[in-house]
């Protein structure tokens, strides 16, 4: 993320400056962190449905339901080949934005032209039409992706391009929402930053708001597909 759009810094002065006019000290301490998870833990969840069998399945399902496409590979590493496969099935070229997390993957053995940098939309100056992100997690109950932003997961990666291709390890394969929030806390709460946004993507752009004709990519991408590592 370029210096100008990473607002951690000036988030955690306007935190400071809060605490500050608390009285409190500049972080959070264990004692005040003990009080959160207090407060969660006598604030039982609501009812919820149930799943049974293996959450990968009930994933894919729900899924292809929302319209998105999934491909199943069995490791992470297979993921560029999995992308091409898939960019040449529909037509597309074989280039792509991509989250600077994935940089690491052998995307030119592949076949696939990559940048790890935020998509563009002008078509003055050449917009992005495929953008590749991780996820942090993803809900069964819904088939629905669950992306984190930060200064390596850029928002923009899953939003501007007309094709978003995620690739999701099946071990980041939760039950529901609330199980995602969880894990977020686990994870990046604490001493850690939560992310400035969260963004839950449950297949393609769509809207019904003219004369209740269903219309895909109005407002996003109107092609979302998975690769999903089945081992990983």
């Amino acid at each position: 993320m370029k210096p100008e759009f990473d607002t951690s810094a000036a988030r955690a002065a306007i935190f400071n400056r809060i605490r500050a006019a608390q009285r409190r000290p500049a972080t959070a301490t264990a004692e005040e962190l003990a009080a959160v998870e207090d407060y969660l833990a006598r604030h039982p969840q609501g009812p919820r449905p149930a799943i049974e069998g293996d959450l990968r399945i009930r994933f894919r399902a729900m899924s292809e339901r929302m319209s998105s496409t999934v491909d199943e590979v069995a490791h992470l590493a297979d993921a560029p080949v999995a992308v091409a496969r898939y960019l040449a099935a529909q037509g597309l070229a074989p280039r792509a934005v991509i989250w600077p997390t994935l940089a690491s993957l052998d995307w030119a053995g592949a076949g696939v032209e990559v940048e790890a940098r935020p998509p563009r939309r002008d078509e003055s100056q050449g917009a992005d039409l495929v953008g590749i992100t991780g996820c942090f997690c993803a809900l069964a109950e819904t088939g629905t992706l669950v992306l984190a932003c930060g200064p390596q997961a850029h928002a923009s990666t899953h939003l501007l391009p007309e094709t978003h291709i995620a690739v999701l390890p099946a071990s980041r394969i939760v039950h529901g929402m609330e199980d995602a929030f969880a894990l977020l806390r686990d994870e990046r709460g604490g001493d850690g930053m939560l992310p400035r946004t969260l963004n839950m993507v449950s297949g393609p752009s769509r809207t019904a708001d003219i004369e209740m004709t269903l219309v895909l990519g109005a407002h996003g991408p109107y092609r979302v597909h998975i690769v999903l590592a089945t081992e990983d």
